[in-house]
């Protein structure tokens, strides 16, 4: 007798495809949506969620093979991996700068695209420029999460021979790597430009790897989940809420003293080196989510117009990477159609319901060209053209 087929867990999927869609919404420029977005209520943001999902869903993908096929196969599994995120960021990069260019050129638009996202200094000097953009050491400030995800992905098989070894090895691998950040270590960010640059990476792959491997290690085993305790749940949501006043701006530019407080913590909230009180936030609200979305996601699975809504949302988790490309893209063209229609409140919904549309469409359209609906056709099409063929019988 067969085992019966083991149920998909939607937690993964559900909470990548939500991180998509606050990404989109903030990077939509002057969006007015952004002022309700979670990271304007605590220390943390959907990159902290991005980064998290990617490290349990490489867990999934990579581990299995380092698992089956050894460290040698699993870290060539991961160079392919790290070479189409490499091809994916360069793609993102010279689309969104041609898509800049073209929107200048119309003249239609009141705004100066190319210079709102700081590219001149590439344009003015591409030869030095583009080398640097090709090595990873020109890095402008909105292309700068994938680099991150890459060198990320490069410390996969490092992690895994040290957990060979043991596992306390790589955690404590993990701590002195963000201890290490934090201290200073990070990748320039402008290595080939004329005038003299010091500017690091804005997200610092060696801090940010802290919450992708806490991600990784959770999936992979390497560390246990969290119980299910009451006084867990109360810790993590005193936590949350604590946070909001001093997160929020409104009572952040209304209250000097926690104005002050904010100030004086601002190491520990920094985004380039991950500051602990980033994790700390994160930490609870991941655990408030896993709470409630209840065993591999049971309560998750619902039936109705909820149960669409999920189910929408997790295809849009499942195609991550492409759903990021494109919404990286379509954020800047979107912003600019909103600075030109006024940021009103129509044009605002407009604007972030067909960004929606937009992203679920790529979604699906990933899904299905990875789906390879050629070899299905083929199939299907080989014994129609059987039957229709004339037989090639001889006859007398």
């Amino acid at each position: 007798m067969s085992a019966p087929p083991r149920q998909r867990d939607l937690r993964l999927d559900f909470f990548r495809g939500i991180g998509m869609f606050i990404i989109l919404i903030a990077h939509i420029t002057d969006n007015p949506w952004t002022l309700w977005i979670p990271a304007r209520f605590g220390f943390s943001d959907a990159t902290e969620m991005f980064v998290f999902s990617s490290g349990m869903a490489s867990a999934i993908a990579f581990g299995a093979v380092f698992g089956r096929a050894g460290w040698g196969m699993g870290t060539l599994r991961v160079a392919h991996r790290i070479w189409q995120v490499y091809w994916v960021h360069l793609g993102v990069f010279f689309v969104t700068l041609a898509l800049m260019l073209a929107l200048n050129l119309t003249g239609a638009f009141p705004r100066d695209e190319v210079g709102a996202l700081n590219l001149y200094p590439f344009l003015n000097s591409t030869g030095p420029n583009l080398l640097g953009l090709l090595t990873l050491t020109y890095v402008p400030n909105y292309f700068d999460i994938l680099p991150m995800y890459l060198v990320i992905l490069a410390l996969i098989p490092v992690m895994m021979a040290l957990a060979r070894a043991d596992v306390r090895l790589a955690v404590l691998a993990s701590l002195a790597l963000w201890v290490a950040a934090t201290a200073g270590l990070n990748l320039p960010a402008e290595l080939w430009f004329t005038r003299p640059s010091v500017r690091p990476w804005f997200f610092n792959p060696f801090a940010w790897q802290l919450v992708f491997f806490t991600g990784f290690a959770l999936m992979a085993g390497w560390l246990p989940p969290p119980p299910v305790h009451r006084r867990l749940v109360w810790l993590a949501a005193g936590i949350v809420v604590l946070s909001v006043p001093f997160a929020w701006s409104r009572i952040i530019g209304q209250v000097e003293a926690i104005r002050d407080i904010r100030l004086a913590a601002a190491p520990l909230l920094d985004k380039t080196d991950f500051g602990v009180l980033r994790y700390i936030h994160f930490l609870a609200l991941a655990y408030l989510a896993w709470v409630a979305v209840g065993p591999m996601g049971a309560r998750l699975r619902r039936g109705g117009w909820l149960g669409a809504a999920v189910t929408l949302i997790c295809r849009v988790g499942q195609q991550s990477l492409a759903v990021f490309a494109a919404s990286m893209v379509m954020a800047r063209v979107l912003g600019a159609v909103l600075n030109l229609a006024g940021n009103g409140p129509l044009a605002t919904l407009a604007v972030n319901l067909t960004g929606f549309a937009l992203v679920i469409a790529v979604a699906r359209t990933a899904a299905w060209f990875k789906s390879q609906p050629w070899k299905t056709e083929t199939a299907r099409a080989a014994p129609a053209a059987a039957e229709a063929a004339p037989s090639a019988e001889v006859r007398p």
